[in-house]
């Protein structure tokens, strides 16, 4: 079977042994309470010696005794929100599958999990319904007994009120309730949390200071992408659509910072990260180019009069993109299972923990101006050298440049928010419709290219290549146009 997943909305509470459930039947939308149903739930919970993943409130389990048996991992999404992945129980009972470990691996990479909790819990299920018998909510009555190795069993009894199919209203409502029969809002955000107490290892807590200087801008702009990474790795090896792109945003932006503070990081520290992150965002970059290009093409190929479609045109683009897909995405999820993969996420924790800074930084307002203005001007010499290009090849490439300049300027500008405010947000607005408009530019390149190379192989198979060739030229009319737009735009984007 493969793994399923949900969205978990609870609230829990604290309870006495002594409290008694009150009536729930009057809740809004709740037409009865159906007959409850108790259930004995044995989990074993999974960690690394120096719990890695309950530092990042992330939840692995193995759960048996009830209707959900199987391997959990629940990730943390917002306040009283979980994202549950469930994976089949198998026959593993002592080491956790390979398939359940790459779920966390971001966060466990080449270490051990070992058991760290075991809970028992006797669970009475209330099922709440509405008048046409559909569950709206599960209100969970657990008296919970917690084994940590090498400590005394830990025992307590809490509510958990889970939605199913009601909305938030009902969780609202049931609060008052809840909370007039005794019930507290629950001391840890799961059991797991509670059982381990102060075993978990604190994170330190950094916020941008009112008045930064210019490290604490890159710091605080690296630290989210760097958590924007943590977050999309599980996405992408779940094939959570549009993961891939986000997962290589994330390395663009923070390769792109990475360049832009080399006054304030340390220049070789900073490249060696940089490297690196190149070669994952290029590991990513096949198949989600190849998903890029099947959309573009299915629309473009539609678009054709059905007369002029000459042969299997729309078959034979998408058989091409699907194997290069599977074959790039394959390569990606090797790419996440690598020990230099590792390596890498091991650098980026050190490099926000403690950022290699030089000693040439200075209050943030009079520094990142100067910043800023470096990335202009290396975008405004890649533009001159495209327009002083000899030949439409070389115009092609160093648009191309030009794209990278204004994406880099864009990221520079958005670190610089926090102090430049509103003359940051506009400048990033604009590099983004450089970024845009020649983002159109490239994607006509790639694609003449492709056409070119499908074209020449139906030739050689004896088929028609006629619409590979209509296609061709509508790429290059494409290409024209936004290097046309470009031109049009590019008087407008000043830095001051």
């Amino acid at each position: 079977m493969s793994p399923s997943e949900q969205l978990e909305i609870e609230t829990k509470y604290d309870v006495d042994e002594a409290a008694s459930l009150p009536a729930l039947h009057d809740l809004p939308g709740v037409a009865s309470v159906a007959q409850p149903v108790e259930l004995d739930l044995d989990a074993v919970y999974y960690d690394t010696e120096s719990m890695t993943l309950a530092a990042n409130k992330v939840i692995l389990r193995r759960r048996t005794g009830g209707e959900d048996d199987g391997w959990h991992v629940k990730f943390p999404v917002s306040s009283g929100e979980r994202l549950e992945v469930r994976h089949p129980l198998g026959r593993s009972n002592r080491s956790v599958p390979v398939a359940v470990v790459r779920t966390v691996r971001v966060h466990v990479r080449d270490h051990e999990l070992v058991p760290v909790v075991t809970l028992n819990t006797k669970r009475v299920v209330h099922r709440l319904l509405d008048a046409d018998g559909a569950v709206l909510a599960e209100l969970a009555d657990d008296r919970v007994t917690a084994v940590v190795p090498g400590a005394e069993p830990d025992s307590w009894r809490e509510w958990e009120l889970e939605l199913v199919g009601g909305d938030r209203k009902l969780l609202e409502a049931a609060e008052d309730v809840l909370r007039s029969a005794g019930a507290s809002p629950a001391s840890g955000p799961s059991k797991l949390a509670r059982a381990l107490g102060d075993r978990v290892p604190t994170a330190d807590e950094w916020e941008l200071p009112s008045k930064p200087v210019t490290s604490d801008l890159f710091r605080a702009y690296a630290g989210a992408q760097v958590q924007a990474i943590r977050e999309r790795d599980p996405e992408v090896r779940r094939d959570v659509p549009d993961s891939i792109h986000k997962f290589r945003v994330a390395t663009r932006r923070l390769r792109s910072a990475l360049a832009t503070y080399r006054p304030v990081v340390d220049r070789e520290a900073g490249d060696r990260i940089r490297d690196e992150l190149k070669w994952l965002a290029g590991e990513l970059g096949v198949a989600r180019d190849a998903e890029v290009q099947r959309e573009h093409f299915a629309a473009e190929v539609a678009e054709q009069p059905a007369e002029l479609v000459m042969g299997r045109v729309a078959g034979r683009i998408d058989d091409h993109l699907r194997g290069v897909y599977k074959e790039g995405r394959t390569g990606a999820l090797a790419a996440l299972e690598s020990e230099r993969y590792f390596r890498l996420l091991d650098a980026l924790d050190e490099l926000i923990a403690k950022p290699p800074l030089t000693g040439d930084d200075k209050k943030a307002k009079k520094q990142i101006g100067d910043l800023l203005d470096h990335d202009w001007k290396r975008m405004r010499k890649a533009v001159r050298r495209s327009q002083d290009a000899e030949t439409s090849a070389e115009q092609d490439h160093e648009l191309h440049e030009v794209r990278k300049a204004a994406k880099r300027l864009r990221y520079a500008a958005e670190s610089a928010v926090p102090v430049l405010g509103d003359e940051a947000s506009d400048l990033a607005d604009r590099a983004e419709n450089v970024q845009e408009v020649l983002g159109e530019h490239q994607d006509s390149v790639v694609s003449r290219d492709l056409l070119r190379q499908l074209a020449v192989q139906v030739h050689l198979d004896g088929g028609n290549a006629f619409t590979f060739g209509r296609l061709h030229a509508a790429e290059e009319q494409r290409g024209t146009r936004s290097r046309d737009a470009f031109y049009t735009l590019w008087p407008k984007l000043k830095l001051g």
